[in-house]
């Protein structure tokens, strides 16, 4: 069986299961780019005068993962 017959059965099952495929376009992490982009942001929140309710609102709405 080729790779292609076994994706469309896979896929067919999953339908099947009730699920449906979606597509994600995510911003790839690894670039110089993004860790340029996200560092310059990281900076600008921290030089802040609302940086503290930055930090408050985050903490709020984050969860604790477990180990």
């Amino acid at each position: 069986m080729s790779v292609r017959d076994r994706v469309a059965r896979h896929r067919a099952a999953m339908r099947e299961r009730g699920f449906r495929q979606i597509q994600m376009w995510v911003p790839d992490i690894r670039t110089e780019k993004f860790k340029h982009e996200a560092r310059r942001q990281a900076l600008a929140v921290a030089a802040s005068d609302r940086s503290g309710d930055d930090q408050d609102f985050i903490e709020q709405i984050s969860e604790d993962w477990p180990e």
